[in-house]
């Protein structure tokens, strides 16, 4: 019989997919239990299904300290083991020149509240962490303490767009605004960019003659609801295999990537 992972997930607003994933668990759909969901603000209705399914939940109030840093300069410490020039060099928020200043802005109370952050997802062990809706870029400083194993990421998205597309804030928006024919969804690995790291799956539908926004929006959802549990389950099943590879872009030109592989079931 096969083990059962632990899940942690981390919220923001409505936890739809959170709700997707709790179901999913308890109709056996995903090999795996959910010991933990946290938010970053207190009003995310995401904690409210997590309590009503007697999932533990916490909250780290990103706007209250980091607004109490910015007030107050001493309170942004940062941790003993963190080096700030290696996450600079490490993070690809803010790539080069002038931008590297506003990376150090942003490092210097993003540190600080994932230490927080840290803290309060130690008393749960787990295996994979999933962001469901949760509306805040992480640094290296957090992704590293979670991807212990280089070659093995637990940390996974959903992201509504067809990545690479439209990454950030608004997936749905921005496809429906450039007038794609085609929308759809992503769960990835999470790495040191937005919305950049290895693809998982993806799902996509058809925009078609009179859909608004919230029809794009709608047909987007259902897809997600369907598609994050099952990439968790290759996770669960063990099927999931991210490898660096080399592509040839001719006179002389090569590209590196990881990508996953999806193994055949077991």
């Amino acid at each position: 019989m096969q083990r059962k992972i632990r899940i942690g997930a981390l919220v923001s607003g409505g936890g739809s997919n959170l709700q997707a994933i709790i179901d999913a668990c308890t109709e056996e759909k995903i090999d795996g239990r959910m010991v933990f969901v946290g938010a970053d603000n207190p009003r995310a209705h995401g904690l409210e299904r997590a309590r009503h399914n007697g999932i533990a939940t916490f909250v780290v109030d990103y706007d209250t300290i980091i607004a109490d840093i910015r007030r107050n300069s001493e309170k942004a410490k940062l941790p003993e083991d963190c080096n700030m020039d290696e996450l600079l060099a490490r993070q690809a928020l803010f790539p080069s020149g002038a931008d590297l200043a506003k990376g150090r802005a942003f490092l210097m109370t993003r540190v600080p509240v994932e230490n927080h952050l840290l803290e309060a997802i130690r008393p749960y062990p787990f295996d994979l962490l999933v962001l469901a809706g949760f509306m805040r870029n992480l640094s290296p400083y957090f992704i590293d303490r979670i991807n212990t194993d280089p070659d093995r990421p637990r940390i996974m998205n959903i992201h509504p767009s067809l990545l690479p597309a439209f990454g950030g804030t608004d997936g749905y928006g921005d496809t429906f605004r450039y007038g794609c024919k085609v929308g759809g969804c992503t769960v990835h690995f999470i790495d040191y960019g937005e919305d950049t790291g290895p693809i998982i799956g993806q799902r996509a539908f058809p925009i078609v003659p009179g859909d608004d926004i919230e029809a794009v929006r709608k047909k987007g959802l259902q897809l997600e609801w369907e598609l994050y549990p099952e990439c968790i389950q290759l996770f669960a099943a063990g099927r999931l295999k991210v490898v660096k590879k080399s592509y040839d872009l001719g006179k002389g030109r090569t590209m590196q990537r990881k990508v996953v592989e999806i193994s055949s079931k077991i």
